[in-house]
């Protein structure tokens, strides 16, 4: 039929004038290559740090890859597994959905920041007792959320820490020593024994 325009000639034309369409609006050079890095100061472990990073850099990247602070652990990197947790402003997020970007103004805390120069945290220390070690590539997160954990002091029995734990989802033959490590920490903290 003369003059009518099939699906597929619409559908080829189409792509052609998106393709032109990209070529006028960045010519020579992708748009990602031409955006400088923000330059942002990220306050970790009570030490400032300033560093290139674009707004799509993780905190966990930013940490680990930036900073060198390794005692963070990049497991499934989508939030599931708990690995990564560290603290923003004294609340425990999984760094690796979390923007660095976002970060900026707040304090952030990692494993490498909770002892106190040779003296272990108090939930390290529970953790070396009472062997909670697991494989050890999740141990710092497990660490960091069991901080939280016993300073909310509302996990009282084993379910309500395997609860509050939940987000941490590695269950190794040493999970259950991790839970008396956290009774052990609540204990203590009952006590007045620790911090």
């Amino acid at each position: 039929m003369a003059g009518s325009v099939s699906r597929r000639g619409f559908l080829g034309g189409a792509a052609a004038a998106s393709v032109a369409g990209t070529v006028t609006l960045a010519p020579g050079r992708a748009w990602a290559d031409t955006t400088p890095p923000d330059r942002i100061r990220l306050s970790v472990n009570g030490k400032v740090y300033e560093i290139d990073a674009d707004p799509t850099v993780t905190l966990l990247d930013a940490l680990r890859e930036r900073l060198g602070l390794t005692g963070t652990k990049k497991g499934c990197d989508r939030g599931q597994c708990g690995a990564c947790t560290v603290h923003v402003d004294g609340r425990r997020v999984v760094s690796c959905l979390t923007l660095a970007i976002a970060c900026v103004g707040k304090k952030v805390t990692t494993i490498e920041g909770i002892a106190d120069g040779d003296s272990l945290h108090p939930v390290q220390q529970a953790f070396v007792d009472c062997d909670g070690f697991q494989c050890g590539f999740c141990t710092s997160g497990q660490i960091m959320s069991a901080v939280e954990v016993v300073s909310q002091g509302s996990a009282r029995t084993d379910e309500d820490i395997r609860e509050a734990m939940s987000g941490n989802i590695c269950r190794c033959g040493a999970y259950s020593n991790i839970v008396d490590a956290i009774k052990q920490c609540r204990a203590d903290q009952n006590r007045g024994d620790r911090r």
